[in-house]
């Protein structure tokens, strides 16, 4: 029973081989927990203002341009600087930036500008950290734990964001926007502490400084592989067409139950929650382009199915069940990026990375907003599954490395094995 339990379990290798990796996972939880109290009451906030669902939308049009920019230079900055200190500094900035939303709140009449405002201050800062972050984790995480380390991160990710989605809705009901945001700023500053304990990760010291030039040599590098383009464009077919985040207070109304707001922000990451719980299968898979197209087809069926039912009960399911193709997806394309990316590339190819998971539901948060106020919130959801889904079978159709890719026998993958262990034997 012991061994059939520890087949199914996640893998822990990563928590007891990398110090690093623990504080990053005990401080993200913590981050995530006052992120998503903050992400929950912005667009309530909005919401309350306007009463438009475009007016909602519109948050991702602000957040991004801020995001494409400063995700670029932010990749380039990581291969050139100590990540650890981009870490600490955004995540001082973002705690500042809640502190904005806070005074606001507290404000006799909340002003509407200030909100958009700080979505693109979130959006510029998240592009500088998320590449530091993300390159970090190839240099302290040995190699075969790689995907054993996104389970866990995922997992990270999603008991935030089961607990600050389903708190959030309860604090903005009965204490207030400004509670939320007063309970985001102590999460960032628990975080900033706990960011100081980390060891230095200094960039190489022949690395070049941030440049056009360079950026544009990670896009060459990027463009090159078939397998890395794939795994961006299907992340960001199946965001933009079906990520319909920002519409679901309208989505609760619809159905007749507005109680239900908290709990379909908290059912993706539920889904989320039980395929990391149950990942450790995924550690011995070679085939991670099968994860990348899977996962992100189950994403596509479960949220236009979530658009077609009526009940509210079913809704639910069917968020649960996106939320785990979706994380199955993550964790196929967080695999092949640690696993091939060289290091000296790692800050600008985590730039583009970014772009490709960050870039995408931005813009679906604005089609499904446009969308809705069109054809309605549940026909908005549902077509936007089915486009979803399309996209995603004729990108496996144009790029059919991706489902070949096998880490085993790949000779990039190879390469960046052969480079961490050299590294780690100087």
């Amino acid at each position: 029973m012991t061994s059939k339990l520890s087949a199914v379990l996640p893998d822990l290798s990563p928590w007891r081989s990398s110090p690093d990796f623990r504080r990053l996972w005990v401080q993200g939880l913590i981050t995530y927990f006052g992120s998503f109290m903050a992400m929950i009451a912005l667009p309530l906030q909005i919401k309350d203002l306007t009463g438009s669902p475009l007016a909602v939308g519109a948050m991702g049009a602000v957040e991004l341009v801020p995001l494409i920019v400063f995700g670029l230079y932010g990749g380039a900055l990581a291969d050139s600087t100590d990540r650890r200190k981009m870490i600490l500094w955004t995540e001082v900035g973002l705690g500042l930036l809640a502190v904005i939303l806070l005074v606001n709140a507290l404000l006799p009449n909340p002003l509407l500008w200030p909100l958009y405002v700080v979505a693109a201050g979130v959006s510029a800062l998240a592009g500088l950290q998320r590449p530091a972050l993300d390159s970090l984790m190839a240099r302290i995480v040995p190699h075969d734990q790689l995907t054993a380390a996104a389970a866990l991160n995922t997992l990270r990710w999603q008991l935030g964001g089961i607990a600050g989605p389903a708190v959030a809705g309860l604090v903005v009901a009965y204490a207030g926007h400004a509670t939320a945001y007063g309970i985001t700023i102590v999460g960032f500053a628990v975080s900033v502490l706990m960011c100081l304990r980390l060891a230095p990760a200094p960039a190489a010291h022949d690395a070049e400084k941030p440049s056009l030039r360079g950026i544009a040599e990670g896009a060459r590098y990027a463009w090159s592989r078939p397998v890395l383009l794939g795994t961006y464009a299907i992340d960001l077919v199946a965001m933009v067409f079906a990520f319909p985040v920002a519409i679901f207070p309208f989505l609760a109304e619809d159905l007749g139950a507005e109680w239900s707001l908290g709990l379909m922000f908290a059912a993706i990451s539920f889904g989320s929650v039980v395929l990391s719980l149950t990942s450790g299968w995924t550690s011995r898979v070679r085939r991670h382009g099968l994860f990348v197209v899977y996962g992100a087809a189950v994403w596509g069926l479960a949220i236009a199915a979530a658009g077609w039912f009526s009940n509210v009960w079913l809704v639910l399911a069917c968020l649960a069940v996106a939320g785990a193709g979706d994380t199955l997806s993550g964790l196929g394309r967080s695999t092949i990026w640690n696993q091939t990316i060289p290091e000296e590339l790692r800050g600008r190819l985590a730039g583009i990375e970014v772009l490709s998971y960050s870039v995408g539901p931005q813009l679906g948060q604005v089609r499904a907003g446009a969308m809705a106020g069109w054809t309605g919130t549940r026909a908005a959801i549902g077509a936007g599954g089915v486009m979803c889904v399309a996209g995603v079978a004729l990108l496996t159709l144009a790029l059919p490395k991706l489902l070949r890719y096998d880490a085993s026998t790949d000779e990039d993958a190879l390469r960046r094995r052969a480079q961490q262990q050299a590294t780690l034997a100087e």
